[in-house]
């Protein structure tokens, strides 16, 4: 164990020399607002972008990437534990040449391993801050005592919600319980299954306003996705909609959402080298 962790620091001088990945986790207050199919499309448009993008399902044991591909993965995160393989291993290939890990199931004590297992995943982690230029978190819904510190770690974090009241005051309380651990964090604010720009943009308003107002807080708006039909046809012929339905408005919309998260139009969340692993690991040791 002190060797493995030994080694754990000797890789993440290496990395100080080199670009890091960025990290973005993707969170929900409630299930069914849409995180995953926003998850897997921005990473494919990134992708397309000719951006080097891993797609990392954390959704232990309710992963749906690689349902929502139509692909049958050979290795999920589930063989790289009970195997210990590296983590190259279990990297699955996506469209434009994303890759993606899937989550699987029967793995529920992922986050509450031991110290040998969590040195293990930080070392495999640590292999990929320099092989990417995005690596994509997509979480359960909710966050749990466990979970939060790979959420809290991540340079970025997206909320996504719908204009629905119920999912309004869950992305608020995510907001919340991350906002209390992390006064600092960077935090976007996506507002899904909107039925008119109005409608999303009053929702970004409402939220903004009573963040500010409990938390003296202030979030970033990501953008706006519509309600569009495309997205269950998509789901139901298992076919990423960016890709299914390339003119549909929300693929439009989602195109125009990552130009400009990629030229810059937003504010960065970019910590530094290792910054990542370094926040992974406090968060570990504080467990």
């Amino acid at each position: 164990m002190t060797d493995q962790a030994a080694n754990l620091r000797r890789d993440m001088n290496r990395i100080k020399k080199n670009k890091q990945a960025k990290t973005i986790s993707v969170v929900s207050g409630k299930g069914g607002v849409g995180k995953s199919n926003f998850s897997l499309n921005f990473a494919i448009t990134l992708a397309k972008r000719h951006k080097k993008v891993l797609l990392f399902d954390l959704d232990i044991g309710m992963g749906n990437i690689d349902i929502l591909m139509g692909v049958q993965p050979t290795q999920t995160i589930v063989e790289m534990y009970e195997k210990e393989l590296p983590v190259y291993d279990i990297i699955e290939s996506g469209p434009y040449s994303l890759s993606y890990i899937a989550g699987g199931s029967g793995l529920p004590e992922l986050f509450q391993m031991s110290e040998y297992k969590q040195n293990y995943f930080l070392q495999q982690l640590n292999e990929l801050l320099v092989s990417y230029d995005y690596i994509i978190f997509d979480m359960g819904a909710g966050a749990s005592a466990d979970t939060i510190r790979y959420i809290l770690a991540s340079d970025e974090s997206v909320v996504v919600t719908t204009p629905e009241p119920t999912s309004i005051m869950d992305a608020y309380g995510m907001m919340k319980h991350i906002y209390y651990y992390n006064q600092d964090i960077l935090l976007y604010l996506l507002v899904n299954q909107a039925q008119s720009t109005k409608e999303g943009e009053q929702t970004i308003k409402r939220l903004q306003q009573v963040t500010k107002r409990f938390l003296q807080m202030s979030i970033t708006p990501l953008g706006i996705l519509p309600k569009d039909k495309a997205v269950s046809k998509a789901v139901l012929s298992q076919t990423p909609f960016s890709l299914l339905e390339p003119n549909a408005k929300i693929t439009r919309a989602l195109n125009e959402l990552a130009e400009h998260y990629e030229t810059g139009k937003f504010e960065s969340g970019n910590n530094g080298p290792s910054a990542f692993i370094n926040k992974l690991i406090k968060f570990v040791k504080e467990r």
